[in-house]
């Protein structure tokens, strides 16, 4: 029983722990530098199963193409009205800033509450595909409990009910 309380509360305080670090801001990791359109494409999945991209199959070599594999976002009217509504999207949900908005791009950030870990989250308007390209990576990490998919289709199904 003794063993039991002592690992209970080494638990307990490692928790603590891991939150305060997260509030001060120790596990928001480092904001890329090679975001955007580069060559009609976004950047590729991160190596670790904690990212998204609908243009991972542009990558065949890439360690997780299949894995990181997500659909497009369809349009809804054209891109530039497709963005804006994905904008108003983002700026209403919780945890999530736009960071920079371009004719075509939208580039935004998630934190989640009690950690403070930061994923970074891209949407490109594809003129020639016709629709708008999407990348969801967590910068720390290995894996993300889905969290990245689960936030691209919960966007997928409010820009389908707009």
């Amino acid at each position: 029983m003794f063993i039991f309380k002592g690992l209970l509360i080494l638990i307990v305080v490692l928790a603590i722990g891991l939150v305060a670090a997260g509030q001060f801001g120790l596990l928001k990791g480092t904001p890329p530098n090679d975001l955007g359109v580069h060559d009609g494409r976004l950047k590729p999945p991160a190596n670790s199963p904690n990212s998204v991209s609908s243009q991972a199959g542009l990558y065949p070599d890439h360690p997780r193409r299949v894995s990181a594999e997500i659909a497009p976002l369809a349009l809804r009217g054209d891109g530039p009205a497709t963005l804006a509504k994905i904008k108003a999207i983002v700026e209403g949900t919780d945890g999530a800033i736009v960071v920079k908005t371009e004719p075509g791009y939208l580039y935004a950030q998630f934190t989640t509450r009690w950690m403070k870990f930061t994923d970074d989250v891209e949407f490109w308007f594809d003129p020639v595909a016709g629709v708008v390209q999407v990348r969801s990576a967590s910068r720390l990490g290995e894996g993300d409990l889905g969290a990245n998919r689960k936030r691209i289709e919960a966007i997928r199904q409010r820009l389908a009910a707009s």
